[in-house]
């Protein structure tokens, strides 16, 4: 299997694509005149005809938009010293923001028609499949400033918000941590780096770990000013919008109610005793009193076979053979027209992702393979992604918008479904052992590593409120949450993680951490109701995927599930199946 993904056949050429540059260039034609139309349409009630129209220009410039951002985005993961992918990143992201001046406008327009008439044009037939998120943008418009002030505070976040979001990633690429490989010295990048902070010889993770900490540490300024410009712009805005919880936002993008949100936390609490009694365990596999933070995600195994990247395409898709085949010829489509890069290689941004083109019909997978159970984790978890957004191709684009947290629902389903797959053929005690380890630590990083990074944004956002957090009291912040989260489980902390994870430093999405963890438990509760079902759910599955960008995460689960998720009960059956898994280690261990 190739381990590299092909970005020819989407615009051949990379950063220097003509054929790229004429797409953009066409992008931004589309999005400029429906911006003109709207703003020159002045104080005129729209009527039908109107709305009508600019409802399909939107939609039509957000597919393009989302076209291009997504190839951007490969362009500049791929190799971060690619200086014109860069260049083609802040382009986008001013186009970005002139679809959001656009968009602002057509809210208002929305929220100007009278209410009959609203609901005859919404309610047509015609605009069934959209009437959802046309509702949203409605009630949009009644929370946000006038239209103009919100086109401008739009075009300064190129430069300001979304700028500073770009800084960070200039910072990452400047972080080259020495590393010798028997008798060869040589550099790594962060990617590189992170794949050693799990190795299966606890000297190169405590070796890694303190590099680690210094190479961020050395960065911890840089990052600090980032990271409080970031909250600070957020903060600014929401003020001005009349928005006092910083939590507002994520909520309302990922269409669920703070009252969901609790009961998730809630039963997640519950669920830290259970997890750190696996931790201990671990620890005394491993001869020691409690675990260091970088042995969380270290394997059972002392010595552990790697896992070729081709055997993983056949591990994944024979998993998924078994609960539904078209999931399984997804992944092989995308295997097979290497939609995957995967390659361990300098110069590539850290993390996974996978991003869909919503016109070409395509995705695209980016990781760093070293051939770790981890490793073919993280490549299911993505192709889980990939399959939710074929569902929705063909959909019109406004109902292809699914929040995070239900994008993550997707994703850690086909998780489980590969390692239920493999638990269930290992052949030994100590396969089993293993492979439990790897769930435990999937675990461990939703209700706690995520629970962590929640409660440290959190607090952070509090204090911001108040002005500048300096690098000192950021590290406080976080070994605090970590410790909070944990249990107080583990002999040490990672003070710079703040500094380390992207996701703080995401300014598309706000609170990147808490749709992780709805994600997990909600595929966990999937995965009880798929055993119970068997076959028949495989449809009820789809139809939920299918759904996601059309309702809120209350009305998915009462429509395809019939339960409940701003009550504790759901969240606590799936937590209950977390439990399961650390008294069979506990059984395993005690062999």
């Amino acid at each position: 299997m190739n381990m590299r993904w092909n970005l020819e056949s989407l615009f051949e050429g990379g950063s220097s694509s003509p054929r790229f540059a004429a797409f953009v260039q066409q992008t931004e034609s589309l999005i400029a005149d429906l911006l003109k139309d709207l703003q020159d349409a002045g104080d005129q009630l729209a009527g039908d005809e109107l709305l009508t129209e600019w409802t399909d220009r939107l939609q039509r410039g957000l597919a393009h938009l989302r076209e291009a951002d997504a190839f951007v985005s490969c362009l500049a993961s791929q190799e971060m010293s690619d200086r014109r992918a860069v260049s083609l990143t802040e382009r986008i992201q001013s186009l970005s923001a002139k679809f959001k001046q656009a968009q602002v406008l057509f809210e208002s327009k929305l929220a100007e028609v009278p209410e009959a008439e609203w609901v005859r044009w919404s309610g047509d037939s015609a605009r069934a499949a959209v009437q959802f998120p046309l509702n949203e943008l409605r009630e949009a418009a009644k929370e946000k400033l006038p239209p103009e002030l919100e086109s401008v505070a739009s075009e300064l976040a190129v430069d300001g918000y979304h700028g500073w979001g770009e800084h960070y990633n200039t910072i990452v690429s400047r972080i080259s941590i020495p590393w010798k490989e028997g008798d060869s010295e040589t550099s790594l990048s962060v990617g590189q780096a992170a794949n050693k902070l799990d190795d299966a010889n606890s000297e190169v993770r405590d070796l890694m770990a303190a590099k680690w900490e210094q190479a961020w540490s050395e960065q911890a300024d840089l990052c600090a000013d980032t990271l409080n410009r970031l909250a600070g712009f957020r903060l600014k805005l929401y003020g001005m919008r009349g928005w006092n919880d910083p939590l507002r936002e994520p909520l309302k993008m990922n269409r669920m109610s703070k009252a969901t949100l609790d009961a998730m936390w809630g039963a997640v609490a519950e669920g830290i005793e259970p997890l750190s009694k696996y931790l201990t365990l671990k620890a005394r596999y491993f001869g020691k009193s409690q675990l260091a933070w970088h042995d969380v995600d270290a394997p059972i195994a002392s010595s552990q076979a790697k896992i070729s990247f081709d055997e993983a395409s056949h591990i994944i898709t024979e998993a998924f053979e078994r609960f539904s085949p078209d999931l399984a010829n997804l992944a092989r489509k995308a295997f097979e027209d290497n939609w995957i890069e995967a390659e361990d290689r300098s110069g590539k941004r850290p993390g996974g992702f996978c991003t869909s083109f919503p016109i070409s019909e395509q995705s695209r997978i980016f990781m760093t393979y070293s051939g770790t159970p981890g490793n073919v984790s993280t490549l299911a978890h993505e192709l889980g992604h990939a399959y939710h957004a074929a569902l929705v191709d063909g959909l019109p684009p406004m109902a292809q918008e699914y929040a995070m947290n239900v994008a993550e629902t997707a994703s850690t389903f086909a998780e489980a479904l590969v390692s239920d797959a493999l638990l269930s053929r290992a052949a030994s005690d100590q396969e089993k052992l293993s492979l439990l380890d790897d769930r435990l630590q999937r675990a461990v990083a939703f209700f706690m590593n995520i629970r962590a990074r929640f409660l440290f944004e959190t607090r952070f956002y509090e204090r911001r409120a108040a002005g500048m957090v300096e690098t000192e009291e950021l590290n406080k912040l976080m070994v605090e949450a970590q410790q909070e989260a944990f249990g107080h489980s583990l002999s040490s902390w990672h003070p710079h993680f703040w500094a380390s994870k992207l996701h703080f430093y995401l300014t598309d999405v706000p609170f990147y951490n808490f749709p992780y963890t709805f994600g997990y438990l909600f595929s966990t509760g999937l995965v009880a109701i798929a055993e119970r079902e068997g076959d028949s759910f495989r449809s009820k599955y789809d139809r939920l995927l299918r759904d996601t960008g059309v309702m809120t995460v209350e009305q998915l689960a009462s429509r395809h599930l019939g339960v409940q998720v701003d009550q504790p009960e759901f969240w606590r059956d799936a937590v209950s199946r977390v439990v399961e898994d650390v008294e069979r280690f506990a059984a395993l261990c005690s062999k």
